[in-house]
């Protein structure tokens, strides 16, 4: 019997969410996300540290070290294979293996960043993501997902129930009132020189 509590999770913890793996390594990609991050974290400085949750085999964690070498790099990751070639980047003890829902926030980091996650989450479960998310962050929320501004589901590579598409950011602003969005913007997939994958992003600070 499975211990996951959604559909969602026994789908990115098995064969597909390791088939995804290889779609995702390329020097190109690495490079897109050099330009991405350079733009969504250009309000922050130099940040002391983040957690990416789900953040499979490191690529975003990649382009964020060589911007800020100095940083402290954590992230969590279901898929056990992708989980393994990520703590090759960030090292074994900082990774947790397993669902975000079962991730304890025991710590802050600077920033906490969710990136190509959030639509692939049951929208039920949305709210508790929110909160560790919230939580685990000592400043900022680095939010980067496709948007929509009301809620639909879109059919995932043949998969139903498996991209949810809404206002992420907006909801947290709602949730929290000392989240201030200070920067936002978007990355088409067209982009002839770093294309992403029609990612809007938003950048959140804690005032409180």
């Amino acid at each position: 019997m499975s211990s996951y509590k959604t559909e969602q999770e026994e789908f990115w913890a098995g064969n597909f969410g390791v088939s995804y793996i290889g779609r995702n390594e390329s020097e190109e990609y690495l490079a897109s996300n050099l330009s991405f991050f350079s733009k969504a974290m250009r309000q922050i400085g130099k940040p002391s540290s983040l957690i990416e949750f789900g953040a499979n085999v490191g690529m975003n964690l990649r382009a964020i070290k060589q911007l800020y070498p100095s940083i402290n790099l954590n992230g969590i990751e279901i898929n056990e294979t992708a989980s393994k070639e990520l703590q090759e980047v960030v090292g074994n003890d900082n990774v947790f293996t397993g669902s975000i829902f079962d991730y304890p926030v025991t710590e802050q980091f600077e920033i906490t960043l969710i990136k190509g996650v959030l639509i692939h989450i049951n929208p039920e479960m949305l709210d508790m993501v929110y909160g560790k998310l919230y939580d685990s962050s000592s400043k900022y929320v680095l939010v980067c997902e496709y948007y929509n501004p009301a809620p639909v589901t879109i059919n995932y590579r043949g998969n139903e129930d498996r991209l949810f598409k809404r206002d992420f950011a907006g909801e947290m602003l709602d949730k929290y009132n000392d989240l201030e969005l200070i920067d936002y913007g978007f990355c088409y997939r067209r982009d002839p020189s770093f294309p992403q994958d029609d990612i809007t992003w938003f950048l959140m600070e804690k005032k409180g």
